[in-house]
């Protein structure tokens, strides 16, 4: 039987939300979040009943539209119209994964009980995602100001029988949806259209799913770095405890032990040395590969605290009888903490080919380009150039989204965050150290090749036992394409047997 995840007023974190998508699970509302949002929709619907006062987005227009008046007999095709005319994106399709956080996400925001929502509509999210039918959204048309207002229409359009999803590993159109599945379209009550668009779950999505990759690639920027730490025969006095405790920068200091840890039996490490320095990116991994650690923390604790707040407008507190229109859409704090991971992800791509450079150079003992007969063969010499190539496009993609704004929506919204576009490309970022770290991994094991009879730790050996099962020794010119790409599946596919969220 399927376990269930139940949406609540708990807090949701990255190891929860890892568990819902490895796990597979099944979403159902608690107790306390379906009387959240059936208290909700009962007050909205008394006060509109007994009032005409204009309230923003419930009986007015939208953006530079909110002093138009509203009359009651029109409050559902003002939703419905809402959501098809902000469905504007356009690009790429976003990953299915992203679409499948956008929903929960959207759930969990709706389900504190200021947002006015009908409880139908909740529910049929909910019948989306454990359905697995997921709406067809796009990367573009997001300024992540008035709330994703693009992508989310999308999001949104499927529940009104319009737009598309990805149903049963197709496309279908969201009518022809509502045929297949015997249901009946969705007539948006006042406010609902407004719940569903104002948000920032396309921003915090798209975090979510960088920051588990991010956590596991900063792990593995620590094992492949160790590797090559052997290959190039370098001290290990530099990750000596007290050394970072002299600057105790959490993520320095974890980063060092982890170091230790992963050489801490190795006949190389503890060998005696020629060289008295070695280069920058051996030697202070622990300072660089530290810093991008505080910033993945920094950048978790504002996911966490996004991901479990009420972002859409106007708000709705029953206790203090007050409807507000504020500003909780505005995606300043996301943008920037996105911006700042894009930053330090693309450092640990930076320092790792800086790695890949010296492994490739003829020092310390090690053949140039790391091939038996330099000259008839290229050997690891292209390689570089890609990973080269790769953080030269990571230092592009690295400057920030958030310090541009462009007014929109006829001057009423003067200042948006462009959260949205450092969403997109930090994934792209995200990606690209991926590959980075693949080159990085696939030259240190041909180092290795050249220490031998000399052995690293245990654990080191083990790890490149298993990569060479799949990204074999080199010792003439080969195609090197499928290596890479076999090198970055190693990756992807690698099982962490430690909390890597810690």
């Amino acid at each position: 039987m399927q376990s269930h995840h139940y949406i609540s007023s708990a807090i949701l974190d990255l190891e929860t939300i890892e568990d819902i998508l490895v796990n597979r699970k099944k979403l159902a509302l608690s107790e306390e979040a379906e009387s959240n949002i059936q208290k909700s929709r009962k007050y909205l619907n008394k006060k509109i009943t007994e009032s005409d006062v204009p309230v923003y987005g419930i009986n007015t227009g939208f953006g530079a539209l909110c002093n138009v008046k509203i009359s009651p007999g029109k409050l559902t095709e003002l939703q419905e119209n809402l959501v098809k005319s902000h469905a504007c994106g356009t690009g790429d399709k976003v990953n299915k994964e992203i679409v499948r956080l956008m929903l929960l996400l959207k759930i969990q925001s709706l389900s504190y009980g200021n947002s006015g929502i009908a409880l139908e509509t909740v529910l049929r999210l909910i019948d989306f995602y454990n359905l697995d039918i997921l709406p067809v959204v796009y990367e573009q048309g997001s300024l992540g100001a008035s709330g994703d207002l693009a992508p989310l229409a999308h999001l949104a359009l499927p529940l009104i029988g319009e737009g598309e999803v990805y149903f049963e590993d197709r496309i279908i159109s969201g009518e022809d949806l509502l045929r297949i599945q015997n249901w009946e379209a969705l007539k948006l009550q006042s406010k609902e259209g407004l719940a569903l668009l104002n948000g920032t779950q396309f921003m915090s999505a798209h975090g979510v799913y960088a920051l588990l990759k991010s956590f596991k690639l900063s792990y593995l920027a620590d094992l492949i770095g160790s590797v090559s730490i052997d290959a190039f025969d370098c001290n290990l006095s530099p990750f000596d405890e007290l050394v970072h405790l002299a600057r105790p920068h959490r993520g320095q200091v974890k980063t060092a032990e982890r170091i230790r840890r992963f050489l801490a039996d190795s006949q190389i490490a503890k060998s005696e040395k020629d060289n008295v320095q070695d280069p920058y990116s051996f030697r202070c991994i622990p300072q660089v590969h530290g810093a991008s650690k505080d910033t993945l923390s920094f950048v978790r604790k504002t996911i966490k605290t996004e991901i479990n707040s009420v972002t859409d407008n106007p708000n709705i507190f029953i206790e203090e009888d007050k409807i507000i229109s504020g500003g909780n859409f505005h995606g300043q704090p996301l943008a920037l903490a996105l911006d700042y991971l894009a930053i330090a992800m693309a450092e640990l791509a930076n320092i790792s080919e800086r790695r890949t450079y010296q492994l490739v150079s003829g020092l310390r003992g090690l053949p140039a380009f790391l091939v038996e007969n330099p000259g008839l063969n290229s050997g690891f010499m292209i390689p570089q150039y890609t990973a080269a190539s790769i953080v030269s496009q990571n230092k592009q993609l690295a400057v920030p989204a958030s310090v541009d704004s462009i007014v929109s929506s006829n001057g009423q919204e003067d200042h948006v965050s462009m959260g949205a576009n450092g969403a997109t490309k930090l994934l792209k970022v995200v990606e690209n150290l991926n590959s980075v770290l693949a080159i990085e991994l696939f030259n240190a094991s041909q180092a290795m090749h050249f220490r031998e009879p000399a052995k690293t730790s245990g654990m080191l050996s083990d790890v490149l036992a298993e990569f060479r099962a799949v990204v074999p020794i080199l010792h003439t010119d080969v195609t090197m394409a499928p290596h890479i790409q076999a090198s970055k599946l190693f990756l992807n596919n690698f099982t962490f047997t430690e909390n890597i969220f810690d």
